[in-house]
Order: structure tokens, then sequence, then C-alpha cells
């Protein structure tokens, strides 16, 4: 875990130290509908989504994630997106013996570099509102509570995609949240980083004609 967090931020460092000095030649056909981030373009601009899910031996997470983005060349995208997330943890009798139940929502600003033709990295700053709901095994009848709080996560993973400037497309991508704020939807009751692999579409406003 700790060779994947350290090769994610060393990846995204050299990406953009890279991309200050010089241009990077795209990997696509040159028809691929980038203006080269020269004028801004309405055709560049880009909706869609996906959908999370995350798994550990006590937790389930699953959510959406509406996006919109702008590609400012061949090689790199950034927008916005919002979220909606719920989160189950199992009891564990060996730890705190309770039951939790979490909602949360919010959004932030994200940013993918294609380094390759069918690979990215992204980036992703996520600000959250979040309702906890437990219930505690420890007495009889159990004893609940709730709490409304929120937490800050950035998520920063590798992903995979069919990418053309101007054409729809279908990606995924696996991330890990890199803060470790303890209230985070993306960490169990233990504090480790849960995976999280989102898949979804995304469609741009004026696509460009084959």
């Amino acid at each position: 875990m700790k060779k994947f967090i350290i090769t994610s931020i060393v990846l995204i460092i050299g990406v953009f130290a890279i991309a200050q000095k010089q241009y990077i030649p795209p990997t696509y056909s040159s028809n691929d509908g980038s203006n080269g981030g020269k004028d801004f373009s309405k055709d560049n601009i880009f909706v869609g989504g996906s959908l999370a899910l995350g798994l550990s031996n006590y937790t389930f997470n699953i959510g959406a994630t509406p996006e919109i983005g702008y590609s400012f060349n061949s090689w790199f995208d950034a927008g916005i997106a919002v979220n909606l997330n719920y989160q189950s943890v199992r009891a564990d009798p060996n730890y705190n013996n309770t039951r939790q139940r979490v909602f949360n929502y919010g959004g932030g600003p994200f940013l993918r570099v294609f380094p390759l033709k069918q690979f990215f990295i992204q980036g992703q700053f996520e600000h959250n509102w979040i309702n906890y709901n437990d219930l505690y095994y420890g007495y009889n009848p159990p004893v609940a509570s709730t709490l409304n709080t929120q937490s800050s996560s950035f998520l920063a993973g590798i992903g995979f995609t069919q990418r053309m400037v101007g054409q729809s497309s279908f990606y995924t991508v696996i991330m890990i949240d890199l803060m470790t704020d303890q209230y985070s939807p993306y960490r169990d009751y233990y504090g480790n980083a849960i995976p999280v692999i989102r898949a979804g579409f995304n469609f741009y406003l004026h696509p460009k004609k084959r």
C-alpha cells in the first residue's frame, strides 16, 4: 500500500514537471478534435459520471459521481465532480462490535493526465458532509447513536479508457485516499485506505463526426 501511494505521487509530480517544460506530443490520431490548449472551444466540454465500488473485509462502499469537465489538449482534462456515497461497516466483535451506516455527499475538482494513449493518472480532491448511524452491540438491547461531520479526501490512482477528444468514451479507474482524515468515507475502522473502483462514461456536448 505504501509503495502504491509513493508511486502515484511520484508519477503525478513527474508528469507535471515535464508538462511545464515542453508539450507532450499526443499519442492519438491528429484528428482527435483537440485544439492544443490554445483557445477555448465548447466542443471540448464533456459531461458524464461514474459509479464507485469499494470492498474490504468488513466494509462495503457504493456511490455515484456526476461530473463536468474540459479537455485542454490531447493529454490533459480537468473539471468538477459531485458525489453521493453510501458505506456499510459490519460489526466486528474483536474490535468495537459496532455496525455502522454512513451517507455522505460533496464534491470537488479533478484532473486527468494521459501520458499514454489508453491510460491516465487521476487526482481528485473531495470535501464531504457525512452522516454516521452507529449501532453498538455491546449492550442488550444495542445502543444507537448518530454523528454529523465533515471530511476532506484526496483520491489518486490510475485508469484505462479509449479516449479521443470530441467522442464519447468509457473509462475505469482505481484510486485510494492519500489523506488520513479519520472520517474519510474511503477508510475503514482501522484507518486503512479502501480501494475505490469507478467505472463510467463521458459525453462531449458537441460530438465530432467520425
